[in-house]
């Protein structure tokens, strides 16, 4: 059966531009969810998977996310992360939002276990150093996000202002060291989710996430990054780029350091 297609409505384009993001709600169904884990869950069982991730034994880590890491990049190695990244039912939304083709730069997943750190807020393209204009997160929600598993907060309107040079996080409660507070007359907010729900927001949009205080309650996430045809140099770190068929593409890796110092950051956290 073909995926329900569809694009967000006038009103959701209208509060993207104002805010800096927007919610496709159940955009995907628990069956579909389902099926992803399943693929995730056989990558978590290798234990290590170079460039993508290495987990310590859970009766060994000392800290949570030892235990459960984040993959990063498992599209390089799991054809199924790869399809989800470019997953027909987001290329119309990306496509909306961006103005443009979208071409996928990153996946990423997070477990977020239970006594996980969170992140201090943040902007996507400190990393991806995309130029011109900037990247666009696509953020699937494989469980239930609410405040008390670490869901995210945003800062509606920082979306139009440039990248911050971060401040130092509190390493206690995030497992990123970098920190941009909102601005003078901004204030962040939470954003609650339900599973198959994807939230969309730009590079500059100042998000994060808090520790995850619950008992027994995992965050799993599926993130995407995504750039505009049009976009001329990106980190070396999300090279090659792709197609929604499939081919690669590639622009120019990123020149210079910014305004931040000759800095090359791993990647968004």
């Amino acid at each position: 059966m073909a995926p329900d297609i569809r694009s967000l409505t006038p009103a959701e384009l209208a509060a993207f531009q104002q805010d800096g993001y927007a919610i496709a709600h159940r955009l995907f169904t628990q069956h579909e969810l389902d099926g992803l884990m399943q693929a995730l869950q056989a990558l978590y069982a290798q234990r290590q998977v170079p460039g993508c991730f290495e987990a310590i034994p859970v009766d060994e880590a000392t800290d949570p996310l030892d235990a459960y890491p984040r993959m990063m990049h498992p599209h390089r190695v799991s054809e199924t992360a790869m399809h989800w990244m470019l997953n027909p039912r987001l290329e119309p939304i990306l496509r909306a939002l961006l103005g443009e083709t979208p071409l996928a730069a990153q996946s990423m997943f997070y477990w977020k276990p239970p006594g996980g750190r969170g992140q201090a807020l943040h902007q996507d393209n400190y990393y991806l150093r995309v130029r011109p204009a900037t990247c666009l997160a696509a953020w699937l929600a494989i469980d239930s996000v609410d405040r008390e598993n670490g869901g995210l907060f945003v800062v509606p309107g920082s979306h139009k202002l440039d990248v911050f040079c971060p401040e130092q996080a509190d390493l206690s409660v995030s497992f990123a060291g970098e920190f941009v507070p909102p601005p003078k007359g901004l204030a962040e907010m939470p954003v609650d989710l339900d599973p198959g729900d994807v939230l969309f927001f730009g590079g500059s949009l100042i998000h994060g996430s808090q520790p995850n205080h619950s008992a027994d309650r995992f965050r799993r996430s599926f993130i995407c990054h995504y750039v505009g045809v049009s976009a001329q140099e990106i980190s070396w770190y999300y090279q090659p780029l792709y197609r929604f068929d499939g081919a690669e593409a590639a622009i120019a890796e990123a020149s210079g350091g910014g305004p931040c110092g000759d800095l090359e950051p791993e990647g968004p956290h």
